[in-house]
């Protein structure tokens, strides 16, 4: 199987100006747990993601002033939507993160997860008879 196969096409895009308040809100708005951070005048594209949001309340931060910008991860992995699922998987677990925003040219088109990996390999769930 294929990242395209598996990727949320969903992609929350938002800028690096964001407080991380307005970010975790578009976030659990969409239900999904990571937004593409785009910053034309500097980095390109980084990733956002709720780990960061917590990783900032934890040490106190006030989520109405930090930035997306201050908290974004800006060296990424990008997967391309033909890479193989054993690929994405195997990016990760080398990189340590549980994203990949997948890039077709210089746009990027999904994002795939950790998650998203696991429900295309497990087995599907099958009704116990009573």
């Amino acid at each position: 199987m294929l990242v395209r196969d598996a990727m949320s096409t969903m992609v929350l895009t938002i800028g690096p100006a964001h407080t991380l308040r307005q970010a975790a809100r578009l976030m659990s708005t969409r239900r999904v747990g990571a937004a593409v951070v785009l910053d034309a005048d500097n980095s390109g594209l980084g990733i956002l993601t709720e780990r960061d949001v917590l990783i900032s309340l934890g040490l106190g931060q006030n989520p109405d002033t930090e930035t997306a910008g201050t908290h974004t991860t800006t060296d990424v992995v990008f997967a391309a939507p033909s890479w193989t699922l054993e690929e994405a998987a195997d990016a990760m677990s080398h990189g340590g993160f549980r994203h990949l925003i997948v890039m077709d040219g210089n746009e990027p088109i999904g994002i795939v997860s950790v998650r998203d990996i696991i429900r295309c390999w497990a087995p599907s769930r099958r009704r116990v008879p009573a």
